[in-house]
């Protein structure tokens, strides 16, 4: 389905106006070493600031996917009314550490957070998969979470996405090591959206009308969500 349609799907789903969507493209546009400096990974331990990502082996960045694909998902659902805000502010200079991202989605209290990213994960593995908090922290992180979760999972299903051949469990990824998703109050999901190192991935996930047909999908999952 082309990303027009499923985007005027989205103007007149259910009504969403006015519910809150904090929405993370996972990494940054520029690095330096304050990058390795230890913050709280949400259960006790510490964990890097923030990582640089991975890429495709032509070169094309998944911070740059990242970026690309949460502003499409921002426009789809400002247009049905979703008050949305961003993690970062741009793709060209260094951005918020993890522990910072979530603690600035918390004080929105969102109806959800959705982290964007692409995984590089082994060259014969393709497919998404959703990432959520497992085991849970709080309540938030338990049945909302996994809600969105399945939501989110059935819709990228339903749009032709194929889940991970290599994680998870049909597309769906319960892990205690993800700061972001550990520390959120509110229901929150990270979604690896393909595999930058499988070439069949990476020509869905560098194209303009792949970013388009991810963020159209991902769009839809969050609206169904909060429907």
């Amino acid at each position: 389905m082309p990303a027009m349609l499923s985007t005027a799907a989205l103007a007149h789903a259910s009504p969403i106006a006015g519910k809150i969507v904090f929405l993370d493209p996972g990494h940054n546009g520029a690095n330096d070493s304050s990058i390795t400096r230890q913050v709280s990974d949400g259960r006790g331990r510490t964990k890097d600031c923030q990582t640089s990502g991975t890429a495709t082996d032509a070169g094309f960045p998944e911070h740059t996917f990242n970026w690309n694909v949460v502003l499409h998902i921002r426009q789809a659902l400002t247009v049905a009314g979703v008050r949305t805000a961003l993690s970062r502010g741009n793709d060209n200079a260094l951005g918020p550490c993890i522990d910072q991202r979530a603690a600035t989605g918390n004080s929105l209290k969102p109806d959800a957070i959705v982290s964007i990213h692409a995984d590089g994960g082994p060259r014969d593995g393709r497919g998404f998969h959703v990432n959520y908090s497992n085991p849970p922290i709080n309540e938030a992180q338990g049945a909302p979470t996994l809600r969105l979760a399945s939501t989110m999972r059935d819709q990228l299903k339903a749009s032709g996405f194929q889940p991970s051949t290599y994680r998870g469990n049909d597309g769906l990824y319960g892990r205690s090591d993800l700061a972001g998703l550990n520390l959120a109050q509110y229901p929150a999901i990270l979604i690896e959206c393909g595999n930058m190192k499988n070439s069949d991935d990476a020509a869905i996930l560098s194209s303009s009308d792949g970013q388009a047909r991810l963020a159209a999908a991902i769009a839809q999952g969050i609206a169904r969500f909060l429907s």
